[in-house]
């Protein structure tokens, strides 16, 4: 696909301009995608490029490893450009990226469906090499930022998971509570509301998602979530306070103030979580 975008039947090679291949000089141009929190990401003759990061090797093994089950829910590993920069097939669709989604986003059957192609992906990376004497590969940033959305003809449901760059071994919950997170936004600014009502409707959602992946033993996953938050405010403060330019964006931007916010909510509404999602 890769090839066919840069030359059409020996001519002159050809970019990709809002979807559209024109014919330009010697050259192809690259189009910035939208979303990037961390890592400059373009779409080059419609494949993906990204700068390698330190733990690519890792993730480019689990991204082979998934594209020889035939499993569509990752993209595919395509070699490094003339530049040095990964290259990986593009997922078209829609990427959640925006606070504001489509009611399909945030359905029912999207919030099972993503908990089903988690399950898939640790079915496959279970008892692998990469999972070495961990349970799973897990993908450890799942997030609807990082899930590529299609229309199935029912709207829109997650058909993919982009951004493995912090994949590694690890157990089922982590990514379990990560999804629940991330994906009601759990905190005093989640779409399904703040007060003690919300709190047991998100119970109930996230019971969803569990008998969406088919966990039976919920009795972690809260303290899962709250690994999580709490790991990721104390993780940018530290690496901003190290002068990782990154994380001193997110740092500046209230990143750390709202997930400090989103841990004390659910900290403080764990009792009705636990009651509601039992």
């Amino acid at each position: 696909r890769a090839a066919a975008s840069r030359r059409r039947s020996g001519c002159e090679p050809a970019i990709l301009v809002c979807g559209r291949l024109l014919a330009h000089a010697g050259r192809v141009t690259e189009q910035a995608l939208p979303g990037g929190y961390v890592n400059v990401v373009t779409l080059v003759g419609g494949t993906v490029r990204r700068k390698v990061t330190p733990r690519a090797e890792f993730v480019h093994r689990v991204l082979a490893h998934l594209a020889s089950h035939g499993w569509p829910g990752a993209p595919a590993y395509l070699g490094l450009d003339e530049r040095g920069r990964e290259t990986l097939s593009y997922l078209p669709g829609h990427v959640a990226w925006q606070r504001d989604q489509p009611g399909g986003v945030r359905s029912e059957a999207s919030l099972a469906r993503t908990a089903q192609l988690v399950r898939e992906l640790h079915d496959l990376t279970a008892g692998t090499e990469l999972a070495g004497q961990s349970e799973v590969v897990c993908h450890n940033d799942l997030s609807p930022r990082n899930t590529v959305y299609q229309d199935l003809g029912v709207g829109l449901r997650p058909v993919a998971f982009i951004d493995w760059d912090l994949a590694a071994p690890g157990r089922r919950i982590h990514d379990l509570g990560h999804v629940c997170w991330q994906y009601l936004n759990l905190g005093p600014d989640s779409w399904v509301g703040t007060d003690e009502a919300a709190a047991v409707e998100c119970g109930r959602l996230i019971r969803v998602i569990c008998d969406g992946y088919g966990l039976e033993d919920r009795s972690e996953l809260l303290d899962a979530i709250l690994w999580w938050q709490q790991r990721c405010w104390r993780g940018i403060r530290a690496a901003a306070d190290a002068g990782e330019p990154a994380m001193i964006r997110l740092q500046e931007t209230g990143t750390v103030t709202a997930v400090q916010a989103a841990y004390w909510w659910t900290l403080h509404h764990r009792a009705v979580i636990d009651q509601a999602l039992a």
